[in-house]
């Protein structure tokens, strides 16, 4: 039998104000691009803001579209591609390469490594937190001579949702 959510669920299995999430990410994004000196231009926010609209990852053809669609903006894929590669940079974003998209970055104001829960069926993304995951790959790879200079650990399976509605 499956255990329903508990206090502990990652909010993006929980229902909840998703506006909430998005109009923090924006401020928090505003306020680290302002103490690092770098330009968050009104494209890259707007990028953002749409990377932020769920907890699924979002590709760039997929911004692309919104921005020519919804927006009227007539941006070409090198503009979003862009935008995209200075979110990265900052940390405001992480790429799920598995999807060739990308997620909104819980904690951009502290450098960390990617580890992602990804749902096979509803595609929401759940970003964990556990330092202990990234030093584990780095001693392992250590243990074998390697180097790790970056990491993105990408898991598949079923949130509790979806395993609660199959």
């Amino acid at each position: 039998m499956l255990k329903p959510y508990t206090a502990k669920a990652p909010l993006a299995c929980l229902p909840h104000d998703h506006s909430h999430c998005v109009s923090s990410a924006l401020a928090e994004a505003e306020a680290v691009c302002a103490q690092r000196g770098v330009r968050l231009t009104a494209l890259r926010l707007r990028v953002l803001e749409l990377v932020w609209q769920s907890h699924k990852p979002l590709g760039a053809y997929d911004i692309l579209a919104v921005l020519s669609e919804a927006d009227g903006r007539r941006a070409a894929p090198p503009t979003v591609y862009r935008a995209l590669d200075f979110l990265q940079e900052n940390g405001l974003v992480h790429r799920i390469a598995s999807l060739n998209a990308f997620v909104g970055c819980n904690q951009p104001e502290q450098p960390h490594q990617g580890q992602f829960l990804i749902c096979r069926q509803c595609h929401t993304s759940i970003e964990l937190e556990q330092s202990s995951i990234s030093q584990a790959i780095v001693s392992s790879a250590a243990s074998v001579g390697f180097s790790v200079e970056g990491q993105t650990v990408e898991v598949v399976g079923l949130c509790a949702s979806c395993q609660v509605s199959a």
